[in-house]
């Protein structure tokens, strides 16, 4: 098994490092190319900033084969900006991927001065949350499945094969989120 890290900006190498301390003998790979896309059987799209993040997938020609692979039951996991791009809506723009039944409002925990560390529960594990720029899910569809609040509002998504969290697992030394990603992934 491989699962790809979108690596065109953003959090890769520390996804990359996670993915493999969870377990050896899946293959991280940074995925740039169709080619790359093709080879894995989940995709991480990491934090970043989500305009470069679209531009980017625009100019790599890599929007229309992740959006079909995603479709087509792809596991895929966005953060931060990841989320930003799977979300059917985001405030004040145009939604990219829009494959995510939730709304989205950008920067809205504050600017990267205001970065903060908090805690909480997701899917049963008690965990840090690292928010950086943080977008915030202000409205969660009926068929998404919560799995994570902060201070009482959504921060981590899923919806059938597409996860979604509003904090970065990859800044921390806890792999338990890259471990629920890779089980959706059939591995762990």
């Amino acid at each position: 098994m491989n699962i790809g890290v979108l690596a065109l900006q953003g959090s890769v190498a520390e996804h990359l490092k996670m993915i493999s301390s969870v377990n050896k003998k899946i293959g991280a790979i940074p995925v740039r190319t169709i080619d790359e896309l093709a080879s894995v059987d989940g995709l991480i799209i990491p934090g970043g900033e989500s305009t470069t993040l679209r531009r980017l997938l625009d100019s790599f020609k890599l929007y229309t084969p992740i959006k079909e692979r995603i479709m087509a039951g792809m596991p895929v996991w966005g953060t931060c900006a990841g989320l930003i791009l799977l979300a059917n809506r985001v405030e004040g723009e145009t939604p990219y991927l829009s494959l995510l039944d939730v709304d989205v409002k950008r920067n809205a925990y504050g600017r990267q001065i205001d970065s903060f560390v908090g805690e909480g529960d997701f899917d049963n594990m008690y965990i840090n949350m690292v928010f950086i720029r943080a977008p915030k899910i202000t409205r969660v569809g009926d068929d998404v499945t919560v799995l994570a609040e902060y201070d009482g509002t959504p921060v981590a998504v899923r919806q059938d094969n597409i996860m979604a969290t509003s904090f970065h697992p990859e800044m921390t030394r806890d792999n338990r989120v890259h471990k629920y990603f890779l089980s959706m992934c059939g591995k762990e």
